[in-house]
């Protein structure tokens, strides 16, 4: 569990420092705005499957809005925060049976569905921060160890 949640307090730390960022650029930069909405919207039907409710209907891709960025990445952390430190290494196993948009029907444990929430939000950070340098903007540091350090 101690893993899991560094990586989560890591994931939390990273997703502000983009939204720090995006909030910061004067001038064009939807696809890195509407990839970072992408990446919380799916945070967000994570959550929700996690928890055991129907995220069939959530949206995963939007156009992107800063503002509503801002404020998934607050509801996310609290979410995630919350699921997380009551979480025991026994919940770890536990299948969570949940339908995709598509309504096909899926069972994954806890465990592997928090890694690849943290693995999914990571790639998506790589590709916002390609895109900033392909627009001629710093990328941020959201390494891991820059965290820990």
């Amino acid at each position: 569990m101690k893993t899991i949640q560094k990586m989560y307090e890591h994931l939390n730390w990273a997703n502000k420092r983009i939204l720090e960022t995006l909030q910061s650029i004067e001038g064009e930069i939807h696809d890195e705005v509407r990839l970072f909405s992408h990446l919380l919207l799916a945070e967000k039907v994570w959550i929700t499957r996690l928890h055991g409710l129907d995220s069939s209907l959530l949206p995963i891709w939007l156009e992107g809005n800063i503002n509503i960025c801002a404020e998934l990445v607050r509801q996310n952390e609290e979410s995630l925060t919350t699921f997380i430190s009551n979480v025991t290494n026994a919940d770890l196993d536990k299948l969570i049976v949940y339908t995709n948009s598509k309504g096909t029907e899926f069972k994954n444990s806890v465990h592997d569905i928090l890694t690849h929430v943290a693995l999914h939000g990571q790639y998506h950070r790589g590709q916002i921060n390609s895109r900033l340098r392909i627009d001629s903007f710093e990328p941020v540091n959201i390494d891991f160890i820059t965290f820990v350090r």
